[in-house]
């Protein structure tokens, strides 16, 4: 076999001659690690991302979040996150939220939360890759890492640079949403990165009078995709207007209802 002449950094190709992925901080203890994804951004990406880490927490695991989303990143706001991220001579420690969840995120590491990251691409994936081995992890059995959107150059350095257990896909009911998503599930397949579920989010309403489900987008797809995949684990997850309350309020750790109990339980087999 000749030797690689691809450049690595953009490149999607199987080269079996070299091994990209990139170790975590020497002092860093991570047993899982699950991508969130999607195809497009507005679909619940990070909302998933920080339910499934609650879930896991409140399961007794010891849990962190890589908010690998570096352009948009909301996951210090769901967990009421104000104080920045600290250093040592030895690597970044990361931020703990109120219920021990380890989180690293670009708006931890900001003066302002408003502040706009104006980088190009490869600058980027720097950042995410400085995420996983700079910081010190301590003892992480599920860490979920809140993926940028789309199939671009951020998405592929993460597929290529860090050890992914699996992914979950996160979309929502329309139609013109789960074609993009296939997009994304096409380039984890090429990556030969396992699918471990899928999330529809903005399934549909709870009708308050009759508790009918009132599917506003439309019937679901979610099922239909998961055939084309063969995907086992589904979770659907409706409009709610407390989680939306919770999670605008940096509660999201207070929020009651345990939508992905039964679907975490399912990730953990």
């Amino acid at each position: 076999m000749s030797e690689c002449t691809h450049d690595c950094g953009s490149c999607g190709e199987d080269c079996s001659r070299r091994d990209m992925q990139k170790k975590p901080h020497e002092l860093s203890k991570i047993k899982k690690v699950i991508g969130v994804i999607s195809g497009k951004g507005g679909v619940g990406k990070s909302l998933t991302t920080a339910l499934l880490a609650v879930t896991a927490q409140r399961n007794g695991l010891q849990t962190a979040i890589l908010d690998a989303d570096i352009t948009g990143p909301s996951i210090p706001k769901m967990f009421g996150i104000t104080e920045k991220a600290m250093g040592t001579e030895m690597g970044i420690l990361p931020v703990v939220s109120k219920t021990g969840i380890e989180i690293m995120s670009m708006n931890v590491l900001l003066e302002e939360d408003t502040d706009p990251v104006i980088w190009r691409g490869p600058v980027i994936a720097g950042a995410v890759l400085q995420f996983w081995t700079d910081v010190i992890w301590n003892d992480v059995d599920y860490m979920f890492v809140d993926m940028p959107p789309g199939t671009g150059d951020v998405p592929l350095s993460i597929y290529q640079s860090i050890p992914l257990d699996g992914i979950v896909i996160v979309s929502t009911p329309q139609e013109l949403v789960s074609m993009i998503v296939q997009k994304a599930v096409r380039m984890a397949e090429k990556m030969n990165i396992p699918i471990l579920g899928i999330v529809e989010n903005m399934s549909y309403v709870l009708c308050p009078d009759c508790g009918k489900k009132i599917e506003v987008f439309g019937k679901s797809k979610v099922e239909e995709l998961a055939k084309e995949f063969n995907v086992q684990n589904i979770a659907k997850l409706p409009f709610d207007s407390s989680l939306t309350n919770c999670a605008d309020r940096g509660l999201i750790e207070l929020f009651e209802n345990d939508y992905f109990a039964e679907f975490f339980a399912a990730l953990e087999k």
